[in-house]
């Protein structure tokens, strides 16, 4: 799946980002607006991940929650 696709279905995926990273606030997500840049920064800021782990663990959520 693109991020031009999860851009279109943010809505939908917000719930189970939120329940993967609880630590990110409302205006958090408001911000990310399904663009994988902002939520890879915003989970180095929050989790003190390396981009290389963040952008791992980004991908790998999707991965396992959105279909092909």
């Amino acid at each position: 799946m693109n991020w031009d696709t999860i851009k279109g279905q943010w809505k939908q995926l917000k719930g189970k980002v939120q329940e993967k990273w609880g630590d990110l606030t409302d205006d958090e997500f408001d911000q990310i607006e399904g663009k994988r840049e902002q939520l890879v920064g915003k989970l180095q800021e929050k989790y003190g991940y390396e981009k290389d782990r963040a952008e791992q663990e980004v991908d790998d959520f999707l991965r396992s929650n959105t279909s092909p």
